[in-house]
Order: C-alpha cells, then structure tokens, then sequence
C-alpha cells in the first residue's frame, strides 16, 4: 500500500526503513509542498504521517484511500481533525516522547539568558575575554518566580527543574488543572493570568494551541510584565501577538525572550515578519529543536511505527493524548 510521509527534512530513518520493509510504497515530500501537490500524491494514499504540512479539509478529502493520519510529534493544529473524524478516519499523535526533552531545552533557553552566555560567547570569540563590567551582570534563578503557562506534563517538568532543582518559587496559571494537582508539582496556582505575569521574574508557555489560547499573550499581557522579565516559549509560536513581542523587544518592555516555535516556519532573514528577531542581543533563536536529542527521537519512531501499525492491521488505534480534538477511538 502507498504510504505517504510529510517534511522530509525531519530525517526518521527507522520510520522510513521499517515501512519499506514491511513491503510499503513510501512517497517522501518537503515540508512547503503545495495544497495541489499534496492532494494529487494522497488519491491514491491509504496512510499520512505529517509533522508540519497543513492538512486541510480539502487534502483529506482528496484522499479517497485515507485510513488514517498520524502526526510523528505533539501539535495537532496543523489539521483539520473534524474533517477527517467525518469519515471515520483516525488522527492520532505522539505526545509522551519529548516531555523531558523539552522541558530541558526551556530551561536550557532560560539559563542561557539569565546567564548571559550567548553574549559572553560571542566576546570571548571576538575578543578573546571579557572583563566583569555591568554588561555582562548576569541574574540568579535561586529565590526568583517562575510563571508556568500551561502545567502539564512538559510544563510540571519545568516547574520541577526551577524548583527542586534551582530553588526558584513556581507560580502557575493552568485553568484544566485543581490547586492540589498543582501543589503536588511545587506549583502554586494562580487564577488570574495578569497577576501571575505581573509578579513573574520568568514567563514559560506550556500550552497547546487552540482556540483559546491563540495570543494568549499579547501586547495587554506584556504590560503585566516586569521591565526585567524573560519570556519562554517552546511549545506553539501563535501562543504570542508576535507582533505585540517584537514591540515589547524593542521598547524594553521586556528584558528578553527565548523563543523555539515561531508561527510561521522556517523564520527566515529575507522577508520574514520577525526577521528583526536577528538582531536583538536580547533574544535567543532556535529552529524548533528543543525536543531533537537522541533519547527522544528513539521513543518518537517507535511510538510511530506501533500507531502505523494499528492504522495498517485495521485494529485499534491507540490515542494517548488528553486532548479532546484527538479523543475518538477507532477499530478499522
């Protein structure tokens, strides 16, 4: 049978590997592949793996074949779940692999900033050292607030890293989570989002994107913030007014963000809404990796092939996630 997969670029080899051996057409497509192209590769598609490629109602439904779509990571909004649920076709993800991993590569964002190092990196390199002088006056993490949006699983990790591991005080703001689930995390709820920012040091977004949390903050919630406050986003880029950050960037209004997830990709320097992004000392930039370490990758393609599996035995298909778009079951 013909399988498809989405954004090559994102290199599976076990996936790829393991489909050809079980006897599988695999097609492999670059991520920016056109609505048009895409509907003429799926006519004849009985699976889709996808990662980043929208798959719209019309891609779907020119896929007459389609048993199933599996999304090889988390973030669902890319698809049109409804469309597909319609004909009975089950869409499922991988949400456990990176929970750690991604957690870590928050974190990896926050102390990068407090500390300085991308600065101090850059004039060691250029200048061979740098002296104590007031601009490279770093900050402590210890005794500071941390604010969580969104105290899930990667978001429980963070609040445990910050607060076990580094001593800082975990507020969090998560209206699907009780006071005593969160205390048993180190995490002090917080009802009022705008208080919760106004009184964080560190601001880190743990959010899946809906519409609910689309701009969850934008330029109302950047008022809240302190002058000396960093921004952490690694989970979805349309979670920020991006265009209310860049303004809070540039005016000071903000000391500095860390940001993994843009809601447009690839950023780019060319023509790019954010490209000022490149510029700023006090932004650190990375392209959607935090979750890419060997560790995860492992469990990603794993827990891949066993969710293609399903979807190509006609059994059950295994939905993991608590999101409600995704809580269907299907036997096929």
């Amino acid at each position: 049978m013909k399988i498809v997969r989405t954004d090559m670029e994102l290199e599976v080899p076990l996936v790829d590997k393991t489909l050809v051996e079980w006897g599988h057409d695999l097609v492999l497509l670059p991520d920016g592949i056109s609505e048009e192209e895409l509907c003429k590769e799926l006519e004849d598609c009985y699976l889709l793996l996808m990662c980043y490629t929208p798959i719209t109602g019309k891609v779907i439904d020119s896929a007459p074949m389609l048993k199933g779509i599996v999304k090889y990571g988390v973030g669902i909004d890319a698809i049109e779940i409804p469309a597909a649920h319609k004909r009975g076709i089950p869409v499922v993800n991988i949400p456990e692999y990176a929970e750690e991993t991604v957690a870590e590569g928050a974190f990896a964002l926050l102390i990068a900033l407090v500390k300085k190092i991308p600065l101090l990196q850059t004039a060691m390199r250029e200048e061979g050292w740098a002296w104590p002088t007031a601009q490279w006056l770093g900050s402590d993490i210890a005794g500071k607030t941390l604010g969580i949006i969104g105290c899930g699983k990667i978001g429980s990790s963070m609040a445990r890293m910050a607060g076990d591991g580094f001593s800082a005080n975990v507020i969090g703001y998560d209206p699907y989570k009780s006071q005593e689930e969160l205390s048993e995390k180190g995490i002090t709820k917080y009802d009022d989002l705008h208080l919760l920012l106004n009184e964080s040091d560190f601001v880190s977004l743990h959010v899946a994107l809906d519409d609910n949390s689309k701009n969850i903050i934008g330029k109302d919630e950047f008022a809240e913030m302190k002058p000396s406050a960093i921004l952490i986003n690694s989970a979805r880029g349309a979670l920020v007014d991006e265009m209310a950050l860049l303004e809070a960037l540039e005016t000071k209004q903000i000391a500095g963000a860390g940001l993994d997830v843009f809601s447009q990709e690839p950023l780019n320097r060319m023509d790019h809404p954010l490209k000022k992004l490149y510029e700023m000392e006090n932004v650190l930039l990375f392209p959607h990796l935090t979750f890419y370490t060997n560790e995860a990758m492992e469990r990603l393609e794993r827990e891949t092939l066993e969710r293609c599996k399903e979807i190509i035995d006609g059994t059950e298909v295994t939905i993991k996630s608590n999101d409600p778009r995704l809580q269907m079951k299907y036997g096929l």
